[in-house]
């Protein structure tokens, strides 16, 4: 079978691989849509991992059933997650899953950008999904990625009538952006550096959209919220400026997801006391556990959420590093599907 083989970001090179060989409890799953995200990109964790097959935005049809499936056919059309929690350990039960130990060793064989992936037995019992009728391969590649976003918001606590900064109007912004929305947030507003992302966060639901890097920049986004600090600070760029914005326009007893992670080595230098006096929660959020999954498959198959819109590039497995090259250019691309 063909893959798509990660060396680097200007590097992605089409192989041939042995079709993967399932066992009792697996499924062999063919690809039909894979998204690119934008950690994916991220060349310090990706790198020195590399050669590998990436690809976990997945949606496909099962191929083969291993002895002992009983809820899965051949045939039929399905959604996964690479990483699945073990759901027993105190974090899983305690809804830290994120730092789920099993979490973090769990993955499909190779990756989603190939023609065939291999899914364990945990994948399949704790993070494999029916595909409803309604729901295109495309929007179900978007499920584990919206699972992340529905965790996210969840932990951060936001509610209905709470005003919503979103730091990076990317995939995951939008995404952001659409689920705040269809729960009933109040006055939304989105931040870029890149004026197509801007006009992509405005069709999408945000309110106002600021250029990131516009001088004031904090005071033109507590001015857009009628003169009043953000309740819940959405950051989805991977920059510490970005970080240290959200902290400046938190509003008192608020809060601020850190989505999108700094490299290792940067800090934040900020005064512990200013959290303290001001009440500000922190929260980090990784991945999304099955009842997660589930709320976003529902919410794009209900049409809560509209994921089909975000494509803008479909392209062949032979042409991945073209879309690698297109998410690093962050122009008029915003999510790229890779149809092996």
């Amino acid at each position: 079978m063909q893959v798509a083989v990660y060396y680097s970001n200007s590097d992605v090179r089409p192989e041939e691989r042995p079709r993967p060989t399932i066992g009792p409890g697996e499924l062999l799953m063919r690809i039909r849509a894979s998204g690119i995200c934008g950690s994916d990109l991220m060349e310090w964790y990706r790198k020195p991992k590399a050669p590998i097959v990436l690809g976990h935005e997945v949606a496909g049809v099962v191929e083969e059933v291993g002895e002992g499936v009983e809820a899965f056919a051949v045939g039929d059309r399905i959604v996964t997650t690479h990483h699945v929690p073990c759901n027993r350990c105190r974090y899983c039960l305690t809804d830290r899953h994120s730092v789920c130990p099993t979490l973090h060793s769990t993955t499909f064989d190779p990756g989603g950008f190939a023609e065939y992936v291999r899914l364990p037995a945990i994948n399949v019992e704790r993070g494999t999904f029916h595909l409803p009728d309604n729901v295109t391969f495309d929007e179900g590649s978007f499920v584990e990625p919206l699972a992340c976003v529905v965790r996210g918001q969840r932990l951060t606590g936001v509610r209905p009538g709470d005003s919503i900064a979103v730091l990076g109007s990317g995939v995951s912004g939008i995404l952001q952006i659409q689920l705040a929305r269809a729960t009933g947030a109040g006055r939304i507003i989105a931040t870029d550096i890149s004026e197509p992302r801007l006009q992509l966060a405005m069709r999408f639901g945000a309110d106002v959209a600021l250029k990131a890097d516009a001088p004031n920049i904090a005071e033109k986004i507590i001015e857009a919220n009628r003169g009043n600090h953000i309740d819940r600070v959405l950051v989805c760029a991977a920059a510490r400026s970005a970080l240290e914005l959200a902290l400046e326009i938190v509003d008192l007893g608020g809060s601020v997801l850190f989505f999108a992670p700094l490299l290792p080595e940067e800090t934040l230098d900020y005064p512990a006391h200013d959290l303290w006096k001001r009440g500000i929660s922190i929260v980090h959020s990784y991945a999304g556990p099955p009842a997660d999954m589930q709320t976003a498959l529902d919410l794009i198959a209900a049409k809560r959420v509209d994921v089909a819109n975000m494509v803008t590039h479909r392209l062949p497995l032979e042409k991945t590093q073209e879309g690698f090259q297109l998410m690093q250019e962050a122009t008029d691309a915003l999510k790229i599907i890779i149809e092996p």
